[in-house]
């Protein structure tokens, strides 16, 4: 079980760079705290793995290539939704 501060540095580590993330895409009036920390979460799974595959490294903790990481999959998570809800 992840101590909680982990938990706590991934709520905030996901909500500011799902926060960012949303300005960027043009979305941020259309999303609220809990949205913008799911998005940011999982954005920084997918920005993990995106960074390994293109053999980057993952994101570790709390620096800013982790912070970048997080952003990136974040819009990419926002992308493809949009792409999704347009269907």
């Amino acid at each position: 079980m992840p101590e909680i501060s982990n938990l706590i540095v991934w709520l905030i580590l996901g909500g500011v760079s799902g926060w960012i993330a949303s300005m960027i895409a043009g979305k941020d009036a259309k999303m609220g705290l809990f949205a913008n920390i799911i998005v940011g979460i999982i954005g920084a799974f997918i920005g993990g793995w995106v960074a390994g595959l293109l053999g980057l490294g993952p994101a570790t903790g709390l620096n800013l290539w982790s912070f970048i990481v997080s952003v990136v999959g974040a819009l990419i998570l926002l992308w493809l939704i949009g792409l999704l809800s347009k269907r």
